[in-house]
């Protein structure tokens, strides 16, 4: 990717030279028109593209929305990144689910997570439905959504109460909710072809790039500390692997296979550059429960490393998809 970016400040810088040579004959009082963008990109998806906590930056809408879009979540970062390449549109939303995406108004919670913490600006009016920023001009859209569809957060609060009295041992969330996931898994599966459908009827010509979830639960879970918040608080070492194998790598692989029926679909694989960034490893790109115990909650989500690695992963699928490369 360096490459690509040092071409394209070779080339602004070559823009801003031939626009300087034309000065003399402008008259005086002409404002220099703005360069147009070359390819409109809208953002779509969750928590974790809008980015929400802090540790992924600082919220910019003015006034907030209750989305909680945040300023080194990985969209603001890769339209950073391109310049003036692409005019981007964010309206993802934390705790959008896929219909979210596609078809319902959401009322968003901003920082409103009761008992952990209390928003002072909650409750906030809906949102449309966040397909209705894409349209017949738009040349890509990026979606990264269906945790909140799947439940994962329910799931880990269920997983944090049942561990509670367990002292580490054996697999009581496993016990009480895995009959329950393939089900989850079957609708993950067919809103997320529904989306799909949706938004190529939307914007026909555009490239969709569904961007998939980073590692959360290492592999060896003996990384993970029993009741340290810092990470999964105490979700036992069976759940954890639980988590990992049938519930979130099955989330990543439904969403690669409905992307894989759609001709202008694209998946884009988080998961294997972060393998060695989980929740419980020293260089963490996902924030366990909490950042700092017990003042901020972090509800694992990314943090600014997670999205500066997905913004270099969905930059490469981004310029590969419109051809710049």
């Amino acid at each position: 990717m360096a490459s690509v970016r040092t071409r394209l400040a070779v080339l602004g810088s070559a823009v801003a030279l031939a626009a300087c040579a034309q000065v003399p004959v402008q008259l005086a009082d002409a404002a220099p028109a703005a360069a147009a963008a070359s390819y409109d990109w809208v953002a779509l998806g969750d928590s974790y593209t809008a980015g929400v906590i802090p540790a992924a930056g600082d919220t910019f809408e003015v006034p907030r929305d209750g989305c909680e879009r945040t300023d080194r979540s990985y969209p603001q970062v890769i339209d950073r990144d391109l310049g003036g390449l692409f005019d981007l549109t964010n309206v993802s939303c934390g705790a959008a689910t896929i219909e979210d995406v596609t078809s319902k108004a959401q009322e968003p919670i901003g920082r409103h997570l009761p008992p952990f913490a209390e928003d002072p600006d909650y409750p906030f009016p809906p949102v449309p439905p966040q397909s209705e920023a894409v349209g017949p001009g738009t040349d890509v859209v990026t979606v990264g959504v269906g945790g909140n569809t799947l439940g994962f957060g329910d799931i880990v609060f269920k997983c944090l109460e049942l561990g509670s009295g367990s002292g580490g041992a054996g697999t009581p969330c496993k016990d009480e909710l895995a009959d329950g996931i393939p089900g989850r898994l079957a609708k993950v599966s067919r809103d997320y072809d529904e989306m799909l459908a949706t938004l190529h009827k939307r914007a026909p010509k555009a490239k969709i790039l569904a961007v998939g979830y980073p590692t959360i639960v290492p592999n060896d879970t003996s990384k993970c500390r029993y009741n340290d918040w810092g990470q999964f608080g105490p979700v036992t070492q069976g759940d954890l692997d639980w988590l990992r194998q049938d519930v979130l790598e099955p989330l990543n692989e439904a969403i690669e296979k409905s992307a894989g029926t759609h001709d202008d679909a694209r998946f884009v694989n988080l998961y294997d550059s972060t393998r060695d960034h989980s929740v419980c490893d020293s260089g963490k790109w996902v924030e366990g429960i909490f950042t700092s115990f017990p003042d901020q909650p972090a509800l694992v989500h990314p943090n600014a490393r997670g999205h500066r690695n997905a913004a270099e992963q969905v930059e490469t699928a981004i310029l590969n998809a419109v051809g710049v490369n």
